[in-house]
């Protein structure tokens, strides 16, 4: 999956500026407006969660946790904040009878902020007898899954719990909640067995993104619950990474910020092709230039130099760009779990110390375990580092975690396909490398894991059909020219050449 620059300062009301980051609200002439911590701790919630409804409940929850306080605190600071921002009419920060509070900003303000926003609606249960307890708390935990995905703005359960039963249309619950997206399920019980349909539903035109139905054994409700999370919030990233690039193609292109151009990069950057990795460092270049802090930014930019550099003639300017990119997103604030797995990934690859890479993977990992990026970098890493159980576990874990159409898909059957040559399992390489292929076939490196899989099997006329298209794909591909990548120890590197020479490929 899916990262956003926050916006760290935006105006309210046209006259009050507030400064998320430095905690102050001032006047847009200079002048600094007091507020007390408690008030803007929920005026940052507010901000945060703009043109949307805000329950108290979530909001008492958010600024002072289990302490035990009444509604008057809470209101005190709502009456606070609105004689801060001059709103006398209620207009920009406004009470929903018996719900809680909405903060109005303008369109522009609401952009501002970007990225995609989801609510988990409470899952209805379809047979009788069957108790809310175990749907809730699937439900509590794909929430608090789904949020540790950078970029990705979850609505808490108490404002989407409000809308149990309700038979509203989709557009009307995600314009109420001001999200993009909506996660909504069913759960239905029979035997000894249960089965949830769960789809991912665009708020703004009621279409489905996703859907598909999961099911297994009663017997442990709570081995259960894991298994339905990890597989749920697995397919929903990757699911709304690709919603997301296709709302970032619709927009017109004066109108697009570093985000859209982020995410635009995307496509060209998974490609993983000279040409496409050109086009993607045009556009992640844009988006720095507009966001300089933006660490998914960087960490693609990073990868894109080192796709350039390892296929491109080894150009000590790819590499410098490179590890200078990727320092910047595994930079000390950084917690974002899809670049910092990049970040790793790309100076392992670059200068071997793979002991620090697996380091950082196995934090970002700790920080969104259900990420099948980040599990896919890992397995490539590990396999390039002859970490062999880790890369198939980690492998399969990111197929598991997104098993339909994700476009780095190749990434894990790039690591077994690796993995198994290496241990001399030809016929199990051939088959993952073939994948890898069909992954993306436009992906050079696979061709050459699948030539070298069937000289190990005695397959010439197999090995050189890989090799010419290894060739067609890659033109300017040599044996050399791969061997001094210096990717794997030398023992392997060599085996390999002498592979791919006997393969037919050029040296």
């Amino acid at each position: 999956m899916v990262g956003s620059p926050a916006t760290a300062t935006l105006v309210l009301n046209d006259k009050v500026v507030v400064d998320l980051e430095g905690e102050t609200l001032r006047l847009v002439d200079g002048d600094t407006i007091a507020l007390r911590p408690q008030a803007y701790a929920v005026l940052r919630h507010l901000v945060q969660n703009a043109n949307r409804l805000v329950s108290k409940a979530e909001l008492l929850e958010a600024v002072w946790g289990s302490a035990a306080v009444t509604d008057d605190s809470l209101v005190q600071c709502i009456h606070e904040i609105r004689r801060a921002l001059g709103d006398q009419r209620h207009a920009v920060l406004a009470t929903v009878s018996r719900r809680g509070y909405r903060l109005s900003l303008e369109r522009g303000d609401e952009s501002a902020l970007g990225g995609p926003s989801i609510a988990v609606l409470p899952f209805a249960t379809m047979s009788g007898d069957e108790p809310h307890y175990f749907a809730d708390g699937l439900v509590e935990d794909i929430i608090t899954n789904l949020s540790k995905i950078p970029g990705l703005f979850v609505i808490a359960r108490n404002s989407s719990f409000d809308f149990r039963g309700e038979k509203a249309d989709p557009r009307t619950i995600a314009a109420e909640l001001r999200v993009r997206y909506l996660l909504q399920g069913s759960l239905r019980q029979s035997g000894g067995r249960l089965r949830l349909n769960a789809q991912l539903v665009d708020g703004a035109s009621a279409t489905h993104i996703w859907a598909d139905r999961f099911e297994g054994a009663a017997t442990d409700v709570f081995d259960l619950q894991d298994q339905l999370t990890e597989q749920i919030v697995g397919s929903i990233e990757p699911s709304v990474r690709r919603a997301e690039i296709d709302r970032a193609r619709r927009k017109r292109p004066e109108s697009l910020d570093a985000y859209d151009l982020y995410l635009r990069a995307l496509p060209h950057a998974h490609a993983n092709t000279p040409v496409e990795t050109d086009k993607a460092l045009q556009l992640l270049a844009r988006a720095i230039e507009l966001q300089p802090d933006y660490v998914a930014a960087h960490g693609y930019a990073a990868w894109c130099h080192e796709q350039r550099y390892l296929r491109n003639g080894l150009d000590p300017a790819d590499k410098a760009a490179a590890l200078n990119h990727a320092d910047i997103a595994l930079g000390i604030n950084s917690d974002d779990p899809q670049a910092m797995s990049i970040g790793a990934f790309v100076p392992a690859n670059l200068t071997r110390d793979y002991d620090a890479a697996v380091e950082v993977l196995d934090r970002a990992l700790a920080l969104n375990h259900n990420s099948a990026l980040a599990f896919g970098f890992s397995a490539l890493v590990s396999a390039h580092s002859e970490r062999h159980q880790r890369s198939v576990e980690h492998a399969h874990k990111a197929l598991r975690l997104s098993p339909l159409d994700d476009p780095l898909s190749y990434h894990p059957y790039c690591a077994l396909a690796l993995t198994h040559l290496f241990a001399g399992a030809f016929a199990d390489a051939a088959r993952y490398a073939a994948l890898a292929v069909r992954a993306n076939p436009g992906f050079s490196i696979p061709y050459a894991y699948l030539a070298a899989s069937h000289v190990g099997l005695g397959n010439v006329e197999a090995a050189h059909s890989a090799a010419t298209r290894l060739i067609e794909v890659a033109p300017n591909f040599s044996v050399g020219g791969y061997v001094r990548t210096s990717l794997f120890r030398p023992y392997l590197m060599d085996a390999l050449a002498t592979a791919l020479r006997t393969a037919g490929l050029p040296e």
